[in-house]
Formats: structure tokens, C-alpha cells, sequence
């Protein structure tokens, strides 16, 4: 990608204060970087694309464990239990982070913050590829999740630096590389283990990282903050706070929780029947599988702007009933393997739509705390996430796919029924068009 240096973009890190809520709960203090101001020109193209990139790869990390386990403990001799560690460790990183690094992105320079965490990446990538014991391989392995919040940050710098009526198709097309990231990540993984082993995904991740670095390092403005008046400690609390007083976040938190508990229903025991007779897949064919829920996210990128243009709680309601559809498809698996692909392609349309239009929401209604809004959302996104892979394969192991098939579907009927009974609850704020 051939990135000139004037594709940089302008800075937006301009100094507001937010005055306090009607129940004085916002201290007057909490002064952080604000929204870009509405003549600022539109991004440029490669640059989202840039940010899209990184967020994608940062996210990857996390996730290229989950095919591997067996491979990695078969090299490292570890039981199925320890091996089982690798990915609660990346879990435990990445849930630390998002409480103790990304509100950061309010209080100091983005650019310098972004930059720090992905050559710790680097490092922490390169001390997994050369593990040689199971205790270096979980504390890399939590390192990796820790840093690979990153990507969280880089969606709320690319949210700070859009206009307001670009913010939500921007903010679309980086998540669409997240979700890209985290699909993929599968497909890769097993195809470079079945090509050299499990190590080479991590020491070219790396690399790759490395070079994704200097690109950033390029391209990304510098900020000029002011002392913000706000502690660490405060920072941090107010996530609490947070949470308490914007309604948006909320409703749109648990709705995150909900589909993310949903698609990881789906993914974490997806492995069980696919490696079994009658189909007996390898981890190349079954990594294969994320392109198809790459192909179904892609579909739902302009989900962004449509939110810009005030349809945000229609194409919720839209989004959720095919999420509700796919689990009636997936199934039809002991039938015929091309139904799981079908509604693998919707259920990951549906899940990008609403995740994209749940951060365009939240990010109208406190624009000078991007960082803590996606770090409080992001939480509830991991509870769910956490949920659904710790029970499903509970589920799998007691009543089988059909059994998982309908958690999946009971846990879309009610994210369907929560999105309905809250429609009046939304603020209007987060859902009208934006004009500009």
C-alpha cells in the first residue's frame, strides 16, 4: 500500500467540556478529546482502509489459538485441560485491557498509545512462537490478548477523527475488519499449521505487525493535548459511571452481549461435529468456514451509513430476525453441509449489521469519551462472547448439534424480544439521521 505522507490526516484532538448530566453525575473535570468539528475534510480512503487493516490483524491474534489447540499441546505436551488455558489466558489479557488500557485513548496522545501497544505485540507474538514450556506459552498468550485491544482503539481514533455524519460508515468499515480479522483468523491459522506448524503463525503475524507499525507510524496525526484534569483512577471509574448514565450504552451493551453470545454458540463446538464422521474435515477445511462468515460480513458494511441516515433501529430489528433464520439453517447440517455454509453467511451479516449500527449509536452520545464508550461496550461484548463458548460446548457434549442449534436460536429470540421492548427506551439522539 503506497501511503504518501500527505494522506495524513489533520488532528482532532481538540479540548471540550462536557457539561454535567441533569443529575450532576458528570464532574465538570472530566475533560478529554472531543469530536472531530463538522468542517473537518473527510477521511482518506487508504487511511480508513489502514486503520481497517490494523484492527484486523490486532484482533487475529487473539483468535488464532482456537484451531490450534490440539497441535500446541501435542507439541508442548500438554494435557487437553492446560491446553484448554491458552485460549481463558488470551481471554483474561484481552478482558484486562479493555478495562485498563483503552480508556487511555481519552486521557493521552491515540497515535502514541497505538503505536507502544503494537510493538509490545510484536514482542509478545514473537515469545509465543518460541514457547517452550506451558508456562511461557499462557503468560505470551495473556500478553497477546492484553495488547490485542489495540484494535478497540483504533476504531474509537478513526471515530474521533470522522465528521459526524461519517462517523457511523467509518466506524463500519474498520469494524468490518475486525470481523474480517477475527473469520479469517480461523482460515489462516490452519492453513499455515498444515503448511510448517503451529509456531510460523505467530512469527509472521509478527512480521506482518512490524510492518502494519511503520505504516501507522506514517500515517497516523499527532495530537496536541492539554492536561486533561482527570486521574487514571478516575478515568477508570467513570466507566461505572458511564454505564449508569447513558441509556444508549446500555441497551446497545446487551444487545452486543446477546449476538456475540450467539455467534460464539455457533463457533466455539463448530470444530466438534465437522473433524467427526460422516465429514471428517481437516483444519485447512475447516478454517475454511470463516470465509464464508468473511463473505456475510462484508455484506453488511454500508450498515454504518445506513445508521447515519437514521435507519439504525430498522435495520436492527431486520439484522436479528436473520440471526433468528440462520439457527434454522445451520440445523439442517446432518442433512447437508451447505445449509451450515448458508447460514453461516447470514448469521454473520446479521451480527456485523447490529454490532456496527451498536458502536455508530453509542459514539453520538458522549463524543468526548469515545475510548471508555468502546471500552464499556466491549465489555459486555466479552461477557457474552466468554458465556457463549463456555456453554455451548457444555451443551454440544450433552445434547449434541441439534441441542446447540436451539440455545442458538433461543438466544436470538431474545435478543429479538430485548432490541423490541426497548425501541421507546433509545434515545432519539442515537437514532435520527445525520446530516452533513
Amino acid at each position: 500500500m503506497d501511503l504518501d505522507q500527505d494522506a495524513a490526516l489533520p488532528s482532532a484532538a481538540k479540548e471540550s467540556v462536557r457539561p454535567p448530566n441533569g443529575d450532576g453525575t458528570v464532574q465538570a473535570a472530566d475533560r478529554v478529546a472531543g469530536e472531530a468539528p463538522p468542517e473537518m475534510p473527510s477521511l482518506n480512503g487508504r487511511t480508513i482502509l489502514l486503520f481497517a487493516a490494523a484492527s484486523g490483524l490486532a484482533v487475529a491474534n487473539a483468535y488464532f489459538a482456537h484451531p490450534l489447540l490440539d497441535v500446541m499441546a501435542d507439541d508442548l505436551d500438554l494435557s487437553r485441560s492446560v491446553a484448554g488455558l491458552i485460549v481463558g489466558a488470551t481471554q483474561l489479557g484481552y478482558g484486562l485491557g479493555l478495562l485498563l488500557l483503552v480508556p487511555l485513548g481519552d486521557l493521552l496522545d491515540r497515535r502514541k498509545l497505538i503505536i507502544g501497544q503494537s510493538l509490545l505485540s510484536v514482542l509478545a507474538l514473537a515469545c509465543v512462537g518460541v514457547s517452550h514450556s506451558a508456562a511461557m506459552l499462557l503468560a505470551s498468550m495473556a500478553a497477546v490478548g492484553l495488547l490485542a485491544v489495540v484494535t478497540q482503539a483504533l476504531v474509537a481514533y478513526a471515530a474521533s477523527l470522522a465528521r459526524p455524519s461519517e462517523r457511523g460508515h467509518i466506524v463500519g468499515v474498520v469494524t468490518s475488519g475486525i470481523v474480517l480479522g477475527i473469520l479469517l483468523a480461523r482460515t489462516v491459522a490452519g492453513s499455515l499449521t498444515d503448511l510448517s506448524g503451529w509456531r510460523t503463525v505467530y512469527f509472521v503475524s509478527a512480521a506482518l505487525t512490524m510492518a502494519i507499525v511503520l505504516l501507522l507510524w506514517r500515517v497516523l496525526p499527532r495530537q496536541e493535548r492539554k492536561p486533561a484534569g482527570l486521574s487514571y483512577g478516575r478515568l477508570i471509574a467513570s466507566l461505572v459511571t458511564l454505564i449508569v448514565t447513558e441509556p444508549t450504552l446500555r441497551i446497545r451493551g446487551v444487545i452486543a452481549m446477546l449476538i456475540f453470545a450467539n455467534i460464539t454458540t455457533l463457533l466455539a463446538p463448530l470444530v466438534l461435529p465437522l473433524s467427526a464422521p460422516p465429514f471428517s474435515l481437516s483444519h485447512t477445511e475447516i478454517g475454511l468456514f470463516g470465509l464464508a462468515g468473511a463473505a456475510g460480513a462484508l455484506g453488511a458494511t454500508r450498515a454504518g451509513r445506513w445508521t447515519d441516515r437514521g435507519y439504525g433501529q430498522r435495520l436492527t430489528g431486520i439484522a436479528l430476525a436473520l440471526m433468528l433464520l440462520a439457527w434454522l439453517l445451520i440445523a439442517q447440517l446432518q442433512h447437508s453441509i451447505l445449509w451450515l455454509i448458508v447460514g453461516v453467511l447470514v448469521i454473520d451479516f446479521g451480527l456485523q449489521a447490529v454490532h456496527v449500527t451498536n458502536q455508530a449509536m453509542i459514539y453520538r452520545v458522549r463524543p468526548d469519551a469515545q475510548n471508555r464508550l468502546t471500552a464499556a461496550y466491549m465489555i459486555f461484548y466479552s461477557i457474552g462472547s466468554a458465556a457463549g463458548s463456555s456453554t455451548s460446548t457444555v451443551i454440544y457434549a450433552h445434547a449434541g448439534w441439534p441441542g446447540v442449534c436451539a440455545a442458538g436460536a433461543l438466544i436470538s429470540l431474545a435478543t429479538l424480544a430485548f432490541w423490541a421492548l426497548t425501541l421507546k427506551s433509545t434515545p432519539e439522539a442515537a437514532t435520527r439521521r445525520i446530516s452533513g
